[in-house]
């Protein structure tokens, strides 16, 4: 038996694939002219801002149809469980939300689905926080993007800490996502974690910025995270192809250094991120092509622990175990 072939029957008998980190609410939503206008060689600040024309026109039962959809095709993959960042904003508003308990309780025989709030305006300004105060408590999981409200990063994950206490929630935050050595948003998060007494219950999405800084700061964060109980999530295609900067620092690839991770016992799962919209508009979802990027971009080939990665680990990230 190929070691491939291996590798998915491992995860099958394992209860399958789980996809920690996607966006089923967009999912197929990529057009024509997103190629012709070149929105999907966009700038990520700027794709933030380009989704909100679909946001602003679509029905709840175009994101029920668009959540349906992603969950079919992960199912015929091999997925059996996963969490979706739902948008619920002043520009969504509750739409996505509604689509997205329709289609978990429509699939639950078939798919477990988490959902997670995708906080795509901030949780600060104050339409924006409104939306958040009031909607919270029907997701699973506190979802962040501390960049959103720029230059109070602090602030901003301390509401999403707030609020997961009050509703006993578990914390997923996009941190560190630009490839670049100016950040640090994993550092702040974990400390933030230990801060708020949230201690296993936060998990860092992407965090591909580690691999840019020196060995040295590694290791610090290494620890911190440990000390944390920080998890973390890698969405391998969505920051492989991650645009060249001119910047100079360690030598490195837009990939989450799970190969340092694993070694040291802090939890990592795997995520697709987006399917099919204007970020990633090849993207299908497969999560054995996930699992290759990965394995392939970090050498890192020990089976027993790639299968963690795709099953357990992410049962365990979004809250099923």
């Amino acid at each position: 038996m190929q070691t491939l072939d291996r590798l998915k029957m491992l995860v099958e008998r394992n209860g399958g694939f789980v996809n920690a980190h996607a966006h089923f609410d967009r999912a197929y939503t990529t057009q024509t002219s997103d190629f012709e206008s070149d929105h999907v060689n966009a700038h990520l600040f700027e794709k933030w801002e380009l989704v909100n024309k679909f946001k602003s026109q679509a029905s709840e039962e175009r994101y029920y149809n668009h959540i349906s959809e992603a969950i079919y095709n992960q199912i015929k993959m091999g997925v059996t469980a996963g969490l979706s960042f739902i948008d619920c904003d002043p520009i969504s508003e509750d739409r996505a939300l509604k689509a997205a308990l329709r289609a978990k309780k429509d699939w639950q025989d078939k798919f477990h689905l988490k959902i997670a709030c995708q906080t795509l305006q901030g949780v600060l300004k104050p339409e924006a926080s409104a939306w958040f105060q009031t909607n919270a408590h029907h997701f699973d999981i506190i979802g962040g993007l501390p960049k959103k409200d720029a230059g109070r990063e602090e602030e901003h994950i301390d509401a999403l800490m707030e609020m997961a206490k009050k509703n006993n929630q578990r914390v997923h935050v996009h941190v560190d996502q630009l490839n670049c050595v100016t950040e640090k948003e994993t550092e702040l998060l974990a400390r933030k974690t230990m801060e708020h007494g949230m201690e296993n219950r936060v998990t860092a999405i992407h965090s591909i910025s580690l691999a840019a800084h020196p060995k040295s700061y590694r290791e610090e964060v290494y620890k911190m995270s440990l000390d944390a109980g920080l998890s973390f999530v890698t969405c391998p295609t969505a920051w492989i192809d991650h645009r060249r900067t001119e910047t100079l620092s360690v030598t490195h690839n837009a990939i989450t250094p799970i190969d340092e991770m694993v070694p040291r016992g802090i939890p990592v799962a795997i995520g697709s991120d987006n399917i099919c919209d204007v970020y990633k508009p090849f993207s299908n979802g497969d999560m054995m092509i996930e699992l290759r990027f990965l394995l392939e971009a970090t050498h890192f080939y020990d089976i027993d622990k790639l299968v963690e990665i795709a099953t357990t680990n992410g049962r365990q990230i979004i809250g099923l175990n």
